[in-house]
Formats: structure tokens, sequence, C-alpha cells
């Protein structure tokens, strides 16, 4: 009797173990998939802002570290320009109607990519740890344009891009005002909603073990992407945070400790029935109204 015990604690622990390692090898599996973009595996550029009316140049910059980056510059007519950045695996073609809608306005725009994104060089993203030297190198594609005002830029990006616009917005004290449409405020915050939304897996027990995959693949600890400890160095610039309390990609809680964690003067634009960074198509008037408003507010104001 006591020998089937054995056998069948034996049996069980067996097949525990294998579960166990089935889950940690398809955990490693995804966690590379959501931090690795092959070029070879990104949507083709199929659109330009000549689709869209407008003037632009090709424009590239080489990071810091030595990685050419490729993103479109769309003339100013007032002095003023928004840097515009995309989400995770995304590509500029993404934010072409904001640069639309902000050349109708007078403002230039930089539609800039990163590291492992569009066309750009590099495989591994990694959620801004390492981006800021490509947020670096775009502004100082920036500071060589004569007819931009260094003191009217701002910021707008779109979830990982707006999480990153407000991270190389509190290292840049001349960014003068910011938009984040769909940030997540902290990789640990969001990491069991994304995880789900981006792989389809369930967060229990697959988020804890992507995360610590991904760490051990990027070389960082996942708490130090925390927008929540970046954010109030940014005030007295504005931010302007949108959330929607739909959001399947983030937290939906990450607007609202974002605007909590933020410095005066801040904003919070929450929609209760929008998704992930659904405000401009959802909402496309009062998003137009709402964001030039801001822009205008901030980045035309008479200076001192």
């Amino acid at each position: 009797m006591k020998s089937w015990l054995v056998y069948g604690v034996i049996a069980i622990c067996a097949v525990g173990l294998a579960l166990f390692v089935t889950i940690a090898v398809i955990a490693r599996g995804q966690a590379h998939e959501l931090i690795s973009n092959p070029i070879e595996t990104r949507a083709a550029l199929d659109a330009s802002p000549a689709d869209f009316g407008l003037p632009y140049e090709d424009v590239t910059v080489t990071s810091e570290d030595g990685l050419r980056l490729a993103g479109w510059y769309v003339p100013t007519q007032n002095g003023a320009v928004v840097m515009a950045q995309h989400g995770h695996k995304s590509n500029r073609i993404a934010l072409l109607e904001e640069a639309q809608m902000l050349h109708d306005h007078g403002y230039g725009v930089l539609l800039t990519s990163v590291r492992a994104h569009d066309v750009s060089d590099g495989e591994l993203i990694s959620f801004g740890y390492h981006e800021m030297k490509d947020w670096e190198a775009w502004y100082q594609f920036l500071m060589q344009q004569d007819e931009i005002d260094p003191e009217r830029i701002g910021v707008l990006g779109t979830s990982m891009g707006a999480t990153q616009a407000i991270q190389y917005a509190a290292l840049n004290e001349d960014i003068v005002a910011v938009v984040a449409h769909s940030p997540f405020s902290s990789i640990d915050d969001t990491v069991a909603v994304s995880v789900t939304a981006l792989t389809g897996l369930p967060a229990f027990p697959f988020a804890p073990m992507i995360l610590f995959w991904a760490e051990q693949e990027l070389g960082f600890d996942s708490a130090e992407i925390d927008a929540k400890l970046w954010i109030d160095d940014i005030s007295p610039r504005p931010v302007l945070i949108l959330q929607g309390g739909q959001d399947t990609v983030v937290s939906v809680g990450s607007g609202e400790l974002l605007f909590d964690a933020a410095g005066e003067p801040r904003e919070l634009w929450f929609e209760a029935d929008l998704g992930h960074a659904a405000f401009d198509v959802e909402l496309p008037e009062e998003f137009e109204t709402r964001i030039v408003g801001f822009f205008d507010q901030y980045l035309l104001a008479e200076t001192p």
C-alpha cells in the first residue's frame, strides 16, 4: 500500500514538474517575442505624409550608441514643433493623422521612430531604458533646424511612446509640454493586463514568468521603468494624460496613477467607454480641440 502511495506522489511531482517546465518554456518564448522586433517581421511603411497632403522630409539620425533611426519631419509654420512617437511594434504611419491635424494649425511635427521599430536599427525593445538615447538624437536634430523656436517644443506619444514621452520630458527640461495618450504608469502596474493583451495567455501564471525572462534578456529590473517616478520632474511644465476606461492593453488605472503623481499643471482626460489609444478615432473633433488647444496654450504663449 505504501509503495503505491509513494509511486503516486512521485507521479504527481513528475507531472507538476513537467507542467512547470512547459509553462517556463512558453513564458521564455513569449518574453522574447514581446521584446524583440526583427526588421523582417515589421509592418511595411505603406503610407507617408504625402498621402495626407503634407510637406515633409525623410530624415535620419544616429543614436549615441550608433543606431541609425528613421523619421519624417513636417516643417513648422509658427516656430513650434511636436515630437510624435508611436507605440509598441508600431511605426510612424500610426501618427500621420495627428501630424496632419497639427500641421493644419501651423505646427511642425517630427514623426520619430526608436530602436527596434519602423525601419530603424536594433532588434530589442527596452521600453525606454535605452530608447532615451534615441529621443535625445531626435531632439538634437530639431536643434539644428533654424525655423524652430527651441522654447516651443512639445511631445505627443501613444501607448509605450506616451510613457517614453513622460520619461524624456523629465530628463530634458527644454521640453515645454507633454501629451501622453494611453501611457502605462509602470511595467509592474500593467504587466498582468498587457501580457494577456499581447500574448493571449492568462496573467496567472504567465505574467510574472514572462516578466522574469524579459528582465534576464534585457539585463535590467522592470521596476526601473516607472513613469510615476518621473512625471513630477516635468512640473512646472504641463502634462495632459488621456486614459480610456475600457483599455485592455495597459492597466485602466495607469492614467489616474500618473495624474496623482504629477505636479501642476496637469490634466487627465478620462473617458469611461473608450479603449486603448482610441481618443483620436472615437472622438476626433474633441481630440483636435483639446490637443491643439493644449499646445496652443503652452507652446504659442508669449514667452517672458
